[in-house]
């Protein structure tokens, strides 16, 4: 079984959601500065969509990390 070979039942949820925050926060640069290196039309304004998207999963995630550190 796949979870079980890496260990990845080992991962707590604090650490899964910190991930996730950082791959949402890497993936928000990311898409900003694609948007940013092509020329306007479809595929930048794709881009700056995906930016929007993935910077409103990171706040959902840091909410999350932010709310369960005051009730811990």
């Amino acid at each position: 079984m796949l979870g079980n070979t890496f260990g990845y039942d080992d991962i707590s949820v604090h650490d899964r959601l910190v991930r996730a925050w950082e791959n949402s926060m890497e993936l928000t640069r990311d898409y900003e500065m694609y948007s940013k290196r092509m020329p306007e039309g479809e595929l930048s304004e794709m881009f700056k969509e995906f930016a929007k998207d993935e910077a409103l999963h990171a706040s959902k995630l840091r909410s999350i990390l932010d709310n369960n550190k005051t009730n811990q």
